[in-house]
């Protein structure tokens, strides 16, 4: 079982929670933090996990998530309503870069993913889940690559196509327009040549009778 897999056992499941991703993360600034709660020292992995609960009305977090070195399972640590969130920072929007900050109402944390593409994955959950749980405020997304806003990149391309169908349905309907309308003025055209040839023969005809 992969250690996202884990946490989303061990600390959302049992609190009927889900899961929607997790990123594994270092601080860019080293926080220094000399002794465990237990009295010892040692290392341990941080994760930055987004979940939703399973029960209405729905509520989003963002939770800290750390293991310690020699320990299977995993400890709640810091967590903030998805509300909490004031800023989204990808740091640079040019390449794929794995550093970006949180800001938070009451705090702000600088974090360096374990890769780009996993940071990029992370991101592109929590702007969607922004979008779609948070209807006032919702955070600020910026120096993000635009990937990572691949859902309005989408929705802008189906706009984009949806009025190049119609300006081209448009210039049909006009061109068509055009054609009937100039197939009229000839139908005209015929009909009075018609009606003086008629005219012309009549009076010939009765010239010829007188």
């Amino acid at each position: 079982m992969s250690a996202k897999s884990a946490i989303s056992k061990e600390i959302f499941a049992p609190l009927d929670e889900r899961m929607l991703g997790a990123v594994q993360v270092k601080r860019r600034t080293k926080k220094k933090i000399p002794f465990l709660a237990t009295g010892g020292q040692g290392e341990y992995l941080t994760y930055i996990c987004l979940s939703v609960t399973n029960k209405k009305p729905t509520q989003a977090s963002i939770t800290k998530v750390k293991q310690f070195e020699g320990s299977t399972s995993f400890v709640r640590r810091s967590q903030w309503m998805l509300e909490q969130l004031r800023q989204v920072n990808g740091i640079d929007p040019n390449r794929d870069s794995a550093e970006f900050d949180l800001v938070f109402e009451n705090a702000f944390d600088q974090w360096v993913a374990s890769t780009a593409s996993e940071k990029c994955t992370f991101f592109q959950i929590l702007h969607h889940t922004c979008q779609r749980y948070l209807t006032d405020r919702k955070p600020e997304f910026i120096n993000c690559q635009s990937k990572i806003m691949g859902g309005n990149s989408i929705l802008h391309s189906a706009a984009d196509s949806v009025t190049s169908a119609v300006q081209k349905a448009s210039q049909a309907l006009n061109e068509r327009g055009e054609r009937l309308g100039r197939a009229e003025e000839k139908t005209e055209d015929l009909k009075n040549s018609a009606q003086q040839f008629a005219e012309t023969a009549h009076k010939l005809a009765m010239k010829h009778k007188c």
